[in-house]
């Protein structure tokens, strides 16, 4: 009976010994913080943020566009843009009544005919404070911030490695053509001098329009993630960029290099621009910014804290998890208003949501959809991630808002366990970095163009 009582009492113990290890790491499990970028954002009342568009990539006859810049600028400010940043390729943008760096790659744009010239004081003064008349002779009442010190390295275009700098001295990246070297040579020079990078449209590097599962490729991950780890200057990518056509899925790019780089400490910031050489590609990709106020300087801040959504007026059906399923094309259809998040707050394991121009959301965890409603104008939604089976194992969430007027992208919520991050080694092999490396090069793409000819 002793011996029996024993086993008994040993056997109890077990149980509640073996209970309390699964409540401890259960507890554990959920033990976590959403961190979110929208954080500080006040989203209504009397000291509500502004929700300002603008774009940080565009061109001129001071590159390769096709319109000149005292034109391009007033296009931007006639379709109700607050910010923009001119970023020729290899010529550091200024105020745009001054003159930038002449390239003598460009002298062509002159024996064309193409204006190359920029805005009297007049034309500035009143753009920047938004005196100047709209088209139709109105008063538009609302400035246009001159982002300086934006570059598209490197000058020479035919190279597909393509990364913006922003806030370099006027006197630098001139006539820059590290490019030749690959996007890393490009995000080291923006960084000792001071800036801050991001990497412009990889899924033209990638050739996705090729190959689209190249964004999920293990290679290439990781040669972009460890660009990134390596340099904090380095912000993230572009997500949408102009009508999307060698971009289409960097999305999912984007959600691989979040979870590449999130056990490292660091955030990938998801940027979208209109990449303009053309009036008809303003109204394409762009971002809002919630701060504020508008100015440079917090336009700034606003690009290292994430606290600003990618938006997109086209982009094309895929059959990847996280959609669309069907392509849509809205640019320059004045009918259909973008959808735009009009609040995100967090709240323990809870993020609250309400939009408008949206009829639906989703929102996507390590790569895959977690939720997906349809939702009214104004609908309050909240993604409780206590509900969602897993999510002790998310590195992040973010979400996408999809309307008539197209696509509305949130930053990536953290989910941050507490746990001691990676310490970041570049272990890259040699073979492997020259590969990159002439897949950087004018040669490469020389070769590609003509196989394309052949074919």
């Amino acid at each position: 009976m002793k011996k029996s009582t024993k086993f008994l009492s040993i056997l109890s113990c077990t149980v509640m010994l073996f209970q309390l290890c699964i409540l401890g790491a259960s507890a554990q499990n959920t033990n976590y913080t959403i961190i979110s970028p929208y954080e500080d954002v006040v989203w209504s009342g009397d000291n509500a943020w502004g929700a300002y568009k603008g774009t940080l990539h565009s061109h001129t006859t001071y590159s390769d566009a096709d319109v000149d810049l005292p034109s391009m600028v007033k296009e931007y400010y006639n379709q109700g843009y607050d910010f923009l940043a001119n970023s020729d390729h290899g010529v550091t943008g200024v105020e745009w009544n001054k003159e930038p760096a002449k390239v003598a790659l460009y002298t062509y744009q002159k024996l064309l005919g193409n204006k190359v010239e920029v805005l009297t004081d007049e034309e500035y003064s009143g753009i920047i404070s938004g005196s100047y008349p709209l088209y139709d002779g109105t008063a538009r009442n609302k400035g246009m911030t001159c982002v300086t010190g934006a570059n598209e390295l490197g000058f020479i275009t035919l190279t597909k490695s393509h990364v913006n700098g922003y806030f370099l001295p006027s006197n630098v990246g001139n006539a820059w053509d590290g490019g030749e070297n690959g996007y890393e040579t490009a995000v080291a020079f923006i960084e000792q001098n001071g800036g801050l990078s991001h990497i412009n449209h990889p899924g033209d590097w990638l050739e996705t329009n090729k190959n689209p599962n190249a964004v999920n490729d293990p290679a290439n991950i990781k040669y972009f993630g460890d660009i990134l780890l390596k340099y904090p200057s380095c912000l993230g990518t572009e997500v949408f960029n102009e009508r999307n056509g060698t971009t289409g899925y960097d999305r999912i790019l984007w959600d691989n290099l979040l979870m590449y780089c999130l056990p490292y400490g660091k955030n990938v910031i998801g940027f979208s621009n209109t990449d303009a050489h053309f009036f008809s590609t303003v109204d394409s990709s762009y971002s809002i910014f919630m701060m504020e106020e508008n100015t440079q300087e917090n336009i700034k801040e606003t690009m290292q804290s994430g606290s600003f959504f990618a938006v997109t007026r086209k982009l094309r059906g895929n059959d990847f998890e996280i959609g669309p399923k069907e392509s849509f094309d809205v640019i320059n259809n004045k009918d259909y208003d973008v959808p735009m998040f009009t609040l995100l707050e967090t709240n323990g394991h809870t993020i609250t949501s309400a939009a408008e121009n949206a009829s639906e959301i989703q929102w996507i965890a390590n790569g895959k959809v977690i939720m997906k409603k349809d939702i009214a104008e104004g609908e309050t939604v909240t993604l409780d991630l206590d509900q969602i089976e897993g999510a002790e194992d998310f590195l992040y969430v973010r979400a996408e808002l999809k309307g008539d007027g197209g696509m509305c992208i949130s930053q990536a919520f953290v989910i941050d366990d507490g746990s001691e991050h990676l310490k970041f080694e570049d272990n890259t092999s040699f073979v492997d970095k020259i590969v990159f490396w002439f897949k950087s090069t004018r040669i490469y793409v020389i070769f590609q163009e003509l196989i394309r000819a052949i074919a």
